[in-house]
């Protein structure tokens, strides 16, 4: 077993992902706790992440409260989650004043246009890397097109479609297991 972190790793390698995590902090997180710092393997951020989007509040927040007690207790908790939210916090309140001063600019407005696309572009591509070793499975990939026709086709809302795929998700998963 790896060595535990410390809350000032903890807090640091969140503050690092919430500051560079402009358009959504998801994929900066992945890279880190993945790709950079091997805090976690692809497959155990999938199975932690998968957890916290099933909670209640913003699920990256939730990812760093969850990894921040697993690796330090409350207080790794506590230092994974303000490393993550101190910076934004910040920054979102310098821009909201800023906006609020230029934001009926046309060329703001067209700036802004710009941002969301960068922003849609880092979602997909980090929704591509989490899903890519999920879906070598056959019932992953059936379930995955069922939750996608359930919320696209025919529009149900995140809550009803939670209630009717996890009961699913995990009765194929114990069908599956050993």
């Amino acid at each position: 077993m790896p060595p535990r972190l410390t809350r000032t790793q903890l807090f640091t390698g969140f503050f690092q992902a919430g500051i560079m995590g402009f358009g959504g902090v998801l994929p900066i997180i992945r890279r880190l706790m993945v790709d950079e710092k091997c805090w976690l393997t692809q497959m155990e951020f999938n199975e932690l992440f998968s957890l916290c989007q099933s909670l209640p509040g913003a699920n990256v927040v939730n990812l760093s409260f969850a990894f921040g007690a697993r690796e330090a207790g409350i207080t790794g908790a506590a230092a994974a989650a303000l490393g993550l939210l101190c910076a934004p916090v910040c920054i979102v309140l310098g821009l909201a004043w800023l906006y609020g001063q230029y934001g009926a600019l046309p060329t703001v407005r067209h700036a802004l246009l710009g941002l969301a696309a960068t922003a849609a572009g880092l979602a997909l591509g980090s929704g591509l890397r989490i899903a890519v070793p999920i879906l070598t499975l056959p019932r992953n990939v059936l379930l995955a097109v069922a939750v996608y026709g359930l919320a696209f086709g025919l529009h149900l809302s995140l809550p009803l479609i939670v209630l009717l795929a996890l009961p699913v998700s995990l009765l194929l998963a114990w069908r599956a297991a050993p």
